[in-house]
């Protein structure tokens, strides 16, 4: 039963792992506004819309949400096994992460979601005892001030929408930098086009003179990604992810927080589309008002998987290979930013701005065939992905055995 449970987790974060790619995809074939708003670039017909919607709709920051739940549970399990300084142990793992993801950000991915698991993983040791319901309260309140900074305060969006609404003001200026950066504005496109002309080494020039920038984005993930981090602690402690519920229980609590999510979800793409993606409202939709959401259907879709991986699927090939995919995540997290860099970069085959976003996602299957295929083949000859053994030695400061033993 043990054997299941682990296969099932170790699927489910190989699945969160192959799940962002999708949407990264994006961020290193076109310009920034596309990420949000598929009219900004390469978007224009039907078939980008539907795209956009089912991106919006199924993935878009769900996974990043999964994600972050597989690192909060999987700090717990860590600190539990104890250990002589179980707590020392977690912090030098924390460093060493810092590390990798701060090289990961200057060399490779503007948008690593590492530096802030890092920095947030350093609060999980005085939180994961909490109870069960003030971890979902914690969660909770942190996705309600992630609303309160991003709407009200960083954006200004909310309190701006109410001038209009109440009639204090019908001057739609104090918008024009969110249409600007998320709109087609042809000076903004041709900037970012113009920055992935880039050489490598003037991008590691301009990336390290650019530290307020790291720091900002590290902070603007700090709210909703503690937020999910909460719930994966809670799913761990409450066995949901530790394989302890029942089928029948995991499919309901899918359906229950699923069912209303995609409905909330597919109303703001009814939204945009409406609007012709107008770029306050398509920006809002995707920064703002989808953030609760897009945590409750990451719950559900960690469900749905522990549900199956753990169940009809339990003794498939096919779970197996996901688990390998899990069990070398950071691996295959950092290694799709190497296969998009050699797509997209100018220092690779330089597609960049060059294709459609139909034809950036197709692309975006290349990481996930070789994260399928690579994986169970390492994991016959090693005990651990490259960068999880990187990892653990900067941690431990030694280096740790890296073959398995025959």
């Amino acid at each position: 039963m043990i054997r299941h449970r682990i296969a099932a987790l170790d699927a489910l974060r190989g699945v969160a792992v192959a799940g962002i790619v999708p949407m990264n995809v994006i961020a290193y074939a076109m310009p920034a506004a596309a990420y949000i708003n598929p009219r900004a670039y390469g978007g224009d017909g039907p078939l980008a819309t539907v795209l956009w919607a089912l991106s919006f709709l199924l993935i878009e920051d769900k996974f990043r949400t999964l994600f972050a739940m597989m690192f909060g549970a999987g700090v717990t399990i860590l600190i539990e096994r104890g250990g002589a300084h179980p707590w020392r142990a977690h912090y030098a793992r924390m460093a060493a992460l810092f590390v990798i993801a701060m090289t990961h950000a200057v060399l490779l991915a503007n948008n690593d979601v590492l530096r802030a698991y890092a920095v947030i993983g350093c609060a999980l040791p005085f939180l994961i005892r909490l109870p069960l319901r003030w971890l979902l309260a914690g969660a909770a309140a942190m996705m309600l001030g992630q609303l309160a900074v991003s709407g009200y305060v960083a954006w200004g969006w909310l309190r701006y929408w109410h001038a209009l609404a109440t009639g204090l003001t019908s001057d739609m200026s104090g918008m024009a930098d969110v249409e600007r950066r998320f709109g087609a504005d042809p000076q903004v496109i041709a900037a970012s086009i113009a920055q992935w002309q880039e050489t490598l080494p003037e991008r590691i020039v301009r990336r390290m003179n650019d530290w307020p920038v790291q720091f900002t984005a590290i902070a603007a993930q700090v709210p909703s990604t503690l937020a999910a981090m909460l719930v994966g602690v809670a799913a761990w402690r409450s066995g949901l992810l530790a394989g302890e519920w029942p089928q029948a229980r995991l499919l309901r609590l899918a359906a229950w927080l699923g069912l209303p999510s995609l409905a909330a979800l597919a109303g703001m793409v009814i939204w945009s589309i409406a609007t012709g993606f107008d770029a306050i409202v398509t920006a809002f939709n995707a920064l703002v008002l989808s953030a609760p959401f897009d945590l409750l259907l990451g719950i559900a879709y960690a469900a749905l998987a522990m549900a199956l991986f753990g169940g009809p699927l339990a003794e498939r090939p096919f779970t197996r290979r996901w688990a390998a995919v899990g069990r070398m995540a950071l691996t295959n997290y950092l290694c799709t930013s190497l296969v998009f860099a050699a797509l997209f970069a100018v220092w690779g085959l330089g597609l960049f701005g060059m294709v459609s976003r139909g034809q950036a996602l197709a692309l975006g299957l290349i990481p996930i065939a070789l994260m399928l295929l690579v994986s169970p083949l390492w994991l016959r000859h090693f005990r651990q992905g490259p960068a999880e053994w990187l990892w653990r030695s900067l941690a431990a400061l030694r280096r740790l055995p890296f073959r398995l033993q025959r």
